[in-house]
């Protein structure tokens, strides 16, 4: 039998249909999630390490919670201004664990990028039990439901911040420079979905803590221990 073109594009295509599981799913449907997971890590660890971030360090013991975003790019993302994708991990009231992680959008007609700067990593700590209530709405938006502020930056800085969040920013060697107010934070419930295999909300996630996946342990781990009195 002669194999035509059609043919041949036909059998790649029912080839390649068997290859996937049932549902037509891709063998890890959580594969972005976790891999966002792993950057979240990556970024945690960079603040850790950095002898400028020694206030977000020390202070660290305070936080109700982090909110982690490894890129925030400039323009484009989501309303055409700039945003991220964050990951946020809080600690438990009761216990102190530290629980998550829920996905969020964050997005902002403008923060304030510095000239020549298009992508930077954060972390905001959230101070407050305001602050880590606003986290288990859908959307909030910073500045208005609850008060934020860039964080102090320096070796050996010492500042008394009093801020719901409080924001740090890295990006190339340069500090600082990203102003949050008016930033729009929403959950990503495709991502928390696809992360933990079915529809949850933030306060399933973080309150009664009804879903759990152990490939985010490692990033638990880091924060629990950082987050130690000195």
């Amino acid at each position: 039998m002669r194999i035509t073109p059609a043919r041949a594009r036909g059998a790649a295509l029912a080839l390649a249909l068997t290859l996937l599981p049932l549902g037509g799913s891709p063998a890890s449907a959580a594969g972005e999630q976790e891999q966002h997971v792993i950057m979240a890590e990556t970024t945690l660890s960079n603040f850790l390490r950095d002898p400028n971030m020694s206030w977000f360090q020390e202070n660290l013991h305070r936080a109700h919670g982090l909110i982690i975003v490894p890129k925030v790019v400039k323009a484009g993302f989501i309303f055409g201004g700039s945003g991220g994708r964050a990951v946020y991990v809080a600690r438990d009231a009761k216990t102190g664990r530290w629980v998550g992680p829920a996905f969020y959008n964050l997005s902002t007609a403008s923060v304030g990028f510095q000239i020549g700067v298009e992508v930077a990593e954060v972390v905001v700590m959230v101070m407050s039990e305001k602050g880590a209530n606003s986290l288990l709405a859908t959307t909030f938006k910073m500045g208005g439901d609850a008060s934020i502020a860039a964080g102090p930056v320096g070796a050996g800085t010492k500042a008394n911040v009093q801020e719901d969040f409080i924001s740090f920013s890295r990006s190339k060697g340069l500090y600082g420079g990203l102003n949050f107010e008016g930033s729009v934070v929403k959950t990503a419930d495709d991502w928390n979905r696809a992360y933990y295999g079915k529809s949850v909300l933030p306060p399933d996630i973080l309150l009664t803590q009804s879903v759990h996946s152990r490939q985010s342990d490692d990033l638990l781990k880091m924060v629990a221990g950082a987050a130690q009195p000195r």
